[in-house]
């Protein structure tokens, strides 16, 4: 499979199971691990990509990436710190890699539009242009060897 853009990578998302979009999701995380300054979000990816985690291991995870999500929200008013702000999109990121189950939406996606702003974050911070667009490249690749 070969997919080239957002509405391809969306429907192919759409077509996993939760379990297959939080293993991809974890993937799309760990892609962007290195420029999150907070360790406590790692854990949660370790987490939430074994195989056999558990709805209880799931919502702590969760409530760990929200704490970190949390501690680093900017506050309107005050100048922005760009690393601050890639973490907390990775922290939401995160986030959304231990969503319940139970819950209609579609993970993977969640996760993949908060790295890529993590990603956009970053780029301000080290002059790189276009971080986003060859972070969506990445993503399209990774979720075709995954399906592949």
């Amino acid at each position: 499979m070969n997919i080239t853009n957002d509405n391809e990578f969306k429907a192919a998302l759409a077509g996993l199971s939760v379990a297959q979009q939080r293993k991809v999701a974890t993937t799309f995380v760990e892609n962007v691990l290195p420029l999150c300054s907070d360790t406590r979000v790692a854990t949660v990816i370790t987490i939430a990509k074994r195989d056999d985690v558990t709805d209880l291991e799931l919502d702590a995870a969760y409530q760990l990436a929200n704490t970190v999500r949390v501690e680093s929200f900017c506050n309107c008013g005050q100048e922005i710190d760009w690393q601050i702000q890639t973490t907390h999109f990775i922290a939401r990121a995160a986030m959304d890699c231990a969503k319940p189950a139970t819950e209609q939406t579609n993970l993977a996606w969640d996760a993949a539009t908060d790295v890529r702003i993590a990603r956009t974050c970053h780029g301000i911070t080290s002059g790189e242009p276009n971080e986003q667009q060859r972070e969506a490249e990445n993503q399209y690749r990774i979720l075709a060897e995954f399906i592949n």
